[in-house]
C-alpha cells in the first residue's frame, strides 16, 4: 500500500490498484467521529455513444440511462438495499454527473459491513424488463418535475445555448421520451463496459483504520471474478469553437425573470497539474471580475439589477467548459450587456493587477483550507480531481504558484465575443402582452 503525505496539510493519503484494477484512496481523518464511503465509476450523462465491452461497433443509448442505471442499482431481486444501510446505521446516497456515477455512504460505526454492503450491491447488477418499466414512471416524474424548476431550466437552458452538438447540452435525466426507450439490456450494456473495477475509484474518509479498510477491500475483491480489463472507446463529437445560440427566451411562471450570460471555453483537452492551474485561474478572474469585491458588482447592486440569487461559476471537464453569470432580475437586457462588457474589456487588458490576484488567492487558499476540513466535501470531489488526473490536495501549492502572467493565458479560453450566449427566463404575463 502507497503512502502519499502532503506536509503542508499534514495529510497522509493511502493508495492501492487492487489485481482487478480497482483504484482505492483511503484517507484517515483524526477527531472525527463519521466515515464517508464512495464508490465511483467514471462514466456520466455524457457517454452516451461508446463501443460496447467486447464488439466492435459503437452505439448510441438513450439520453438519461446513466442517472437510470444509478436509480436501479439499489433495486435488487431480495429487496431494496437502502434497508441494509439502515440496518448498519449507514444513512447510503448515489448521484449522477456529467462524467460520473458515485453511490456513497456516511456513519459512525459497523464501517466495515457497510463498505462489503457497498462493493456488493454495485457489483451484483439486476435488471428485469419488468422493474425497467416501473421506473420509467418514477423517472419521468423527476423530470417533470426539474422541467418546472426555472433555476434548472436557466441552467441547462445556458448550457443548450452553448453547445451544437456535445452531450452535455441534454439534461442529466434525459426527457421522458428518451428514457421511454431504455431496456434492460440497454442498462446491462452500459453496466458491463463501465462498471468494470478498472473504471472505478474507492474513497474512504474520516475514523477509519487504513490497513484494516484496505484488507476489507482486498477480500471483497478477491472473492469476485471480473472480466479482463480493456480500454473503453468512447466517441468523441467534433464540436464547433462557438457558441451555437447567441440569444433565447424562456417564458415561466416566475415573479421576476431570470437572465445569465454564459460563456463557452475553448481550452477543454488539458489534465493533470495544467488543467488545475487552468481552472484556477479561471476562477480567481472571475471572482476579480464578478465577486462582490468587484467594481461590477458594486455597480449592479446599486442599481437594483441584481439580488441575492447572484451568482457566477465556472465548470471544467475534459471535453468541455464554461462560465456563468446571472441573476434574477427585472432588468435582463442591462444585467447581461453588463456582463458581457466586463468580459469583453478582460479580452482587451485584464482589470486587476498582481497585487489584486494576490489579495484573492489568499482568500481563496483560506476557503479551500477550511473546506479540507470537511469530511462531504473531501469525499464529493476528490474522485473528481483523480478521474482528470488531478489531486484534490494540490489545490493549495498550486494557487499559491498561480502569477497573472497565468491568469491572462487562461482568460484567452473564454473572452472570445462568439463564445458568448445569454439565456433570459421571462414571466408568462410578458408572453400574453407580446
Amino acid at each position: 500500500m502507497e503512502k502519499i503525505h502532503f506536509d503542508q496539510l499534514e495529510e497522509t493519503l493511502y493508495h492501492e490498484t487492487l489485481p482487478n484494477g480497482l483504484d482505492v484512496y483511503i484517507l484517515p481523518k483524526q477527531g472525527f467521529s463519521k466515515t464517508f464511503v464512495t464508490f465511483t465509476t467514471k462514466y456520466g450523462s455524457i457517454d452516451r455513444s461508446f463501443v460496447p465491452l467486447g464488439e466492435e461497433e459503437a452505439i448510441t443509448v438513450p439520453d438519461g440511462i446513466a442517472h437510470f442505471l444509478e436509480h436501479k442499482m439499489f433495486e435488487k431481486e431480495d429487496g431494496d438495499v437502502f434497508q441494509k444501510f439502515s440496518e448498519y446505521g449507514a444513512s447510503a446516497n448515489a448521484f449522477t454527473s456529467f462524467t460520473r456515477t458515485a453511490y456513497l455512504f456516511s456513519a459512525t460505526n459497523h464501517i466495515e459491513q457497510s463498505t462489503n454492503t457497498l462493493l456488493d450491491f454495485v457489483q451484483q447488477p439486476y435488471f428485469t424488463e419488468q422493474t425497467v418499466n416501473k421506473e420509467k414512471g418514477i423517472i419521468g416524474q423527476e423530470i417533470q418535475m426539474y422541467d418546472d424548476q426555472p433555476d434548472w431550466r436557466v441552467y441547462f437552458g445556458s448550457i443548450e445555448n452553448l453547445y451544437e452538438q456535445h452531450p452535455v447540452k441534454i439534461d442529466i435525466a434525459g426527457t421522458v421520451e428518451s428514457i421511454d426507450g431504455i431496456t434492460a439490456e440497454h442498462l446491462y450494456t452500459c453496466y458491463n463496459t463501465f462498471y468494470h473495477p478498472s473504471n472505478m475509484l474507492l474513497f474512504a474518509i474520516g475514523n477509519v483504520d487504513p490497513e484494516q479498510m484496505m484488507e476489507t477491500i482486498r477480500t471483497n475483491q478477491a472473492n469476485k471474478t471480473f472480466a479482463e480489463p480493456q480500454p473503453i472507446e468512447r466517441i468523441v463529437v467534433d464540436e464547433p469553437k462557438e457558441a451555437a445560440v447567441s440569444n433565447r427566451v424562456l417564458h415561466m411562471d416566475v415573479q421576476k425573470p431570470k437572465a445569465y450570460v454564459s460563456f463557452k471555453a475553448r481550452e477543454v483537452s488539458l489534465q493533470g497539474i495544467a488543467m488545475m492551474k487552468h481552472e484556477l485561474a479561471i476562477e480567481l478572474a472571475l471572482d476579480l471580475m464578478y465577486g462582490r469585491s468587484s467594481d461590477f458588482y458594486e455597480e449592479v447592486y446599486q442599481k437594483g439589477w441584481i439580488d441575492e440569487s447572484y451568482s457566477y461559476d465556472f465548470s471544467l471537464e475534459e471535453g468541455f467548459g464554461f462560465a456563468m453569470v446571472g441573476s434574477d432580475t427585472a432588468h435582463p437586457v442591462e444585467l447581461q450587456e453588463g456582463v458581457k462588457r466586463v468580459m469583453n474589456d478582460a479580452a482587451k487588458e485584464l482589470p486587476f493587477t498582481q497585487e489584486d490576484l494576490d489579495r484573492v488567492k489568499r482568500r481563496k487558499i483560506g476557503f479551500t483550507l477550511r473546506a479540507l476540513n470537511s469530511l462531504e466535501f473531501i469525499a464529493n470531489q476528490f474522485t473528481r480531481y483523480k478521474f482528470n488526473d488531478m489531486n484534490l490536495f494540490d489545490i493549495v501549492p498550486v494557487i499559491e504558484q498561480l502569477t497573472i502572467a497565468d491568469v491572462e493565458r487562461a482568460m484567452t479560453s473564454i473572452t472570445g465575443e462568439s463564445q458568448q450566449s445569454t439565456f433570459t427566463i421571462e414571466p408568462l404575463q410578458k408572453e400574453a402582452k407580446a
